[in-house]
């Protein structure tokens, strides 16, 4: 953001509750754009052939990881985590349990990460470029966002 939405006056940085932030500078209009995480759901889907992992479109060939997607207004966390588990690979689940919430400060989200229980035959969709099934045996995390979740999982196994 570069400009107020209020008054279009270029915005600046200056301290405001403790912290840097970009505000507008004209009299009168006080907007300060907190820049506020944004709430993200994850799913960790336990399926009878593996965990499923997903690879999204623009990402590296090798990259995969899981099922996430951002918190819609109005919306639960878990119907969230659950939307997006249609959405994305057709299935339908059941939250087991909250795994964790967590920062992804790269990124400016919150991970709401749940594992969820699903069954059935997986249909892509439109973000989705591929998936692979892996035994909870080879599950290895990734050391920052959903990664953390994954290892919290299998420690908690």
């Amino acid at each position: 953001m570069k400009h107020c939405p209020r008054c279009a006056t270029l915005l600046s940085t200056r301290e405001f509750e403790g912290r840097e932030r970009l505000a507008c500078p004209a009299e009168g209009c006080g907007f300060v754009f907190y820049d506020n995480p944004l709430p993200v759901v994850a799913a960790i889907v336990e399926h009878p052939d593996g965990v499923i992992l997903v690879r999204n479109h623009g990402w590296p060939e090798k990259m995969f990881g899981l099922v996430t997607g951002f918190l819609e207004k109005g919306e639960s966390p878990e119907a969230a985590t659950l939307r997006e588990l249609r959405e994305e690979l057709g299935l339908a689940g059941e939250i087991v349990r909250l795994v964790g919430v967590y920062p992804f400060e790269q990124r400016n989200e919150v991970i709401i990460a749940y594992h969820v229980r699903a069954s059935g035959a997986v249909q892509l969709g439109e973000e989705i470029a591929q998936y692979k099934f892996i035994s909870r045996e080879k599950l290895r995390p990734w050391p920052f966002g959903t990664g953390l979740a994954v290892s919290d999982w299998l420690a908690q196994k």
